[in-house]
């Protein structure tokens, strides 16, 4: 067997231990265990809101809303709605965009002990198998451009939305990576703020 004919195997046996070992825990179980999960990453995901998510501009609105649509969309994200009268941008793409997959790799690495910490209590031994799923979700980001004292000020949030069941059997969990919240919101504001000093110079 060649090396390329032994990746698609190895893929379906690593699928087909995570179902097994996933049927080893209880819906009850799960359903338990996903939740301890949202309220572990919700705390970190509301600390880095509070701490990384706005930040002030000495800019025209107007200019920071059209920067922020084009940053986005540079990012891989596609408008779903828009309304610069109200200063409101949601869009959406499938994860792990805007990280590549490389980046998606570094923030599922760093919080995968976290991840299998808050399960553990709840499914035991299992918790050492579960990983990350990015596929069958939609990231959802809505960036608000508001006028403040000082300027304007530029908030982002993140969610995710289910776009198809997953395939391990475990319910779906409600918050983003907290790493791939961190990694995200800089990668977004280094891009918005790259196109505003473009708009400046010309």
């Amino acid at each position: 067997m060649t090396t390329t004919s032994r990746a698609p195997c190895r893929a379906w046996s690593l699928a087909l231990l995570l179902s097994l070992l996933a049927a080893c825990a209880s819906d009850e179980e799960k359903i338990n265990a996903i939740n301890s999960v949202n309220q572990g990453f919700r705390a970190d995901y509301e600390k880095q809101l509070a701490q990384k998510g706005t930040r002030l501009y000495q800019v025209r609105r107007e200019d920071a809303f059209i920067a922020m649509r084009v940053a986005l969309a540079e990012l891989g994200m596609r408008t779903e709605q828009q309304d610069m009268s109200l200063g409101h941008l949601a869009v959406a793409a499938p994860a792990p965009l805007p990280l590549t997959d490389e980046e998606w790799r570094t923030a599922s690495q760093l919080d995968l002990p976290l991840l299998r910490r808050l399960i553990e209590p709840h499914v035991g031994i299992v918790a050492n198998f579960v990983q990350f799923e990015p596929q069958g979700y939609d990231v959802v980001i809505n960036a608000t451009v508001l006028d403040a004292a000082k300027g304007v000020e530029v908030s982002l949030t993140v969610r995710l939305r289910e776009r198809a069941p997953p395939r391990s059997g475990w319910p779906r969990r409600e918050y983003v990576l907290p790493s791939a919240v961190s990694i995200g919101m800089e990668k977004i504001f280094t891009t918005f703020e790259r196109e505003l000093q473009t708009n400046k110079q010309h």
